[in-house]
């Protein structure tokens, strides 16, 4: 008989890296909307770690092309340990943001953990943005808009070096999907860099199932697979609770295939939730569709035939 999938909730709740206030609401949308009694109906043994502290947003402007960076440093220190105790434990960290700055703690987590072990990184990063901007690009200073150029080692030094050592990624383990907004400068540096893209003229000229089988291809017995999953991959007009929202994104039915072959892999080691902003939302429905697909990643399937 196999072992228990052992989960564990780390609650960041914090917009400290976003354009928008409201973010850090996002935590606590997702436990009222059931998550971790979702999972459990599931099997899975759920710890709910709760919410990790860190300092307030004092909503500044930037500072040499960034905004809050120190305060951004504080949180995504706070849960690169949080998120680094929960594998050296044995269990499956869920990191409920919060924006997608976090990230950048958790995956550096990850990264060391796989390193630590021996194992093979691949981090699927569903979201309408590349995240690869940095601060002579960034229209905004938000930071939320630069986790993937960080942790590839293009960033401020504080980020960049979070886990000792740069960069936290090589840019050939990251797999993109759902994007559709880039800014022009941006576009350059994550074709330079040779990321692994997926935007949403692929998805549509080629199908959701096609791009996740080439996407997971090479996923294999010794394969961490991390996902981070940013609410606004899907289409806004059935999760409009973010702050960004693009047109365009996934569907119901896309968005839960997704998920369902990423689950079929059985190598899901780490996942991300953010940008969650219930400030946005219509009666909680984002935090509601975003544990149903949560469900599906971890084996929930609409699946009737043997």
């Amino acid at each position: 008989m196999s072992t228990p999938v052992r989960v564990s909730l780390i609650g960041a709740p914090t917009d400290i890296g976003a354009g928008h206030r409201g973010a850090s609401m996002g935590p606590e949308a997702l436990r009222v909307a059931g998550i971790a009694t979702a999972l459990r109906a599931r099997g899975i043994d759920v710890l709910d770690r709760g919410n990790l502290a860190g300092p307030v947003n004092p909503w500044q402007p930037p500072s040499e092309g960034y905004r809050h960076l120190p305060e951004v440093v504080t949180w995504t220190r706070s849960v690169m340990h949080a998120v680094k105790a929960e594998l050296d434990a044995g269990r499956l960290p869920v990191m409920l943001g919060g924006d997608h700055c976090l990230a950048i703690g958790s995956i550096t987590a990850v990264a060391r953990h796989c390193q630590e072990r021996g194992k093979d990184l691949r981090i699927l990063w569903l979201d309408a943005h590349a995240d690869f901007n940095t601060n002579t690009l960034t229209p905004s200073g938000n930071i939320h808009g630069m986790p993937v150029a960080c942790l590839a080692g293009n960033g401020p030094r504080e980020l960049t070096e979070l886990g000792g050592s740069a960069p936290a990624i090589a840019a050939s383990s990251i797999s993109q999907i759902g994007i559709r907004s880039v800014d022009a400068g941006e576009k350059k540096l994550v074709r330079d860099a040779g990321l692994d893209i997926y935007d949403m003229r692929y998805i549509d000229e080629m199908g959701m199932k096609r791009v996740m089988e080439e996407a997971l291809g090479g996923v294999g017995p010794d394969t961490h697979l991390h996902v981070s999953f940013d609410v606004d991959f899907l289409d806004p007009n059935i999760a409009p609770g973010v702050g960004t929202t693009v047109p365009g994104g996934p569907n119901y039915r896309e968005a839960q295939l997704c998920m369902e072959m990423i689950a079929d892999t059985g190598r899901v080691g780490s996942v991300d939730v953010v940008e969650l902003n219930p400030a946005f939302d219509e009666h909680n429905k984002t935090a509601i569709l975003a544990v149903d697909l949560i469900e599906s990643l971890f084996g929930k399937s609409t699946l009737m035939r043997d």
